[in-house]
């Protein structure tokens, strides 16, 4: 989108997806209720680094300056300093977003170039736990953990849920909050990550309680905003480890952990659920998720086939028509090979690597035929 000049961009870093800090800044000036600039002020303490952005923000007028304002300017809807009013301001930050500065981490200092972190004690598994309980802890701040946990306020004494036994009630392990990393085994460490993916929630206002010094309240919440940025955070810090899983941002098994695939797989298994009708996109979604699964399977993966197998069944009348008497190659690996009818004759003394190779093949052509199906319609 198109904006003016007229913004200084160079202060401000942009920490979170773009597209997420657009959706989430048009609904800011959606709101015409006279609580939008504490939305947009919390907001931009969110998403961009610093308290740069929120001060000049709130250094600005709500419309134009008086006639008498030594600093006005005659162009209407401008506020002091010659500067836009508020509404105009976030606006031109959200057209140009795409043009913020990533926020990045600062450059090494002395003894991370030296080899010689001072955090580092030699057990990457260990820090990596400590490193998800930072993140954890920086939710927990901003209060996306308020609607599931609740919230203390000096005025209020209703009894707080027990965090413990929330997670205890969907993990099955008790005493897990406070969060303590050192105790947790890979199983503990992998399901709370998948848990906490599930509990985060954005509040979209945050209003300050001075009443002795009772703090922060959170209100209005949702958990899409939330789960995107939870799912980026995590997934950088699995990646930064090695650890060759991430959480999965659609389909059935979306906040679940999953195999790591190559950009072009992702795109692919996005393409296949996006385009697909929606009685298919639920096999699909169902096919994915069995195989991809960090549980999976031969068992599951060979299902996972079958199911891809069922859909291209039910259209070969449109590959035969694309492919004349070549579309029954396509079934041929999932009626020889050990794979559906599990027969006496079928050939199973093949390598699971190849199981992989027949899954991305088939989903591959689901999704070709998908593109078909789209073009005769449009014809």
């Amino acid at each position: 989108m198109g904006g003016s000049a007229n913004l200084d961009l160079s202060n401000y870093e942009l920490r979170w997806p773009t597209p997420l800090f657009v959706s989430e800044g048009k609904r800011v000036l959606q709101s015409s209720n006279t609580s939008w600039e504490e939305r947009a002020v919390w907001l931009l303490t969110e998403a961009l680094a610093g308290t740069t952005a929120a001060a000049d923000f709130e250094d600005l007028s709500n419309g134009p300056a008086p006639s008498d304002d030594p600093w006005a300017s005659t162009t209407p809807g401008w506020g002091k300093r010659g500067g836009m009013d508020k509404r105009d301001w976030l606006t031109e930050l959200v057209n140009r977003a795409s043009e913020l500065r990533r926020a990045a981490d600062p450059r090494p200092y002395w003894p991370q170039r030296q080899g010689r972190a001072l955090s580092h004690d030699g057990s990457t598994p260990r820090d990596t736990r400590r490193d998800f309980e930072r993140i954890i802890s920086d939710f927990t701040d901003n209060g996306y953990l308020v609607e599931v946990f609740g919230e203390e306020c000096v005025d209020d004494p209703t009894e707080l849920p027990d965090a413990s036994r929330v997670i205890e009630r969907r993990l099955g392990i008790p005493d897990l909050w406070p969060l303590t990393p050192a105790t947790w085994d890979e199983d503990t460490f992998f399901g709370l990550i998948e848990v906490f993916h599930d509990l985060v929630s954005r509040p979209r206002i945050r209003r300050l309680h001075p009443w002795n010094n009772c703090g922060w309240h959170h209100s209005e919440f949702h958990n899409g905003p939330a789960r995107i940025l939870y799912r980026g955070k995590v997934n950088e810090l699995l990646r930064e480890a090695g650890i060759e899983y991430e959480l999965a941002a659609e389909g059935e098994d979306r906040g679940r952990l999953v195999a790591v695939t190559d950009d072009a797989r992702s795109a692919l298994v996005h393409q296949a659920l996006t385009n697909s009708a929606p009685d298919i996109t639920t096999r699909v979604r169902h096919a994915v998720a069995l195989f991809r699964g960090r549980d999976t399977t031969v068992e599951s993966k060979r299902s996972a086939i079958v199911t891809l197998a069922g859909i291209l069944e039910e259209r070969r009348a449109l590959l035969k028509d694309q492919l004349g008497k070549d579309e029954g190659a396509l079934f041929e690996i999932a009626n020889r090979y050990d794979l559906r009818h599990r027969k006496a004759d079928q050939r199973g003394d093949y390598h699971e690597a190849f199981l992989d190779w027949i899954f991305w093949w088939y989903l591959g052509t689901v999704e070709l035929t998908n593109r078909l199906i789209a073009s005769r319609t449009a014809g």
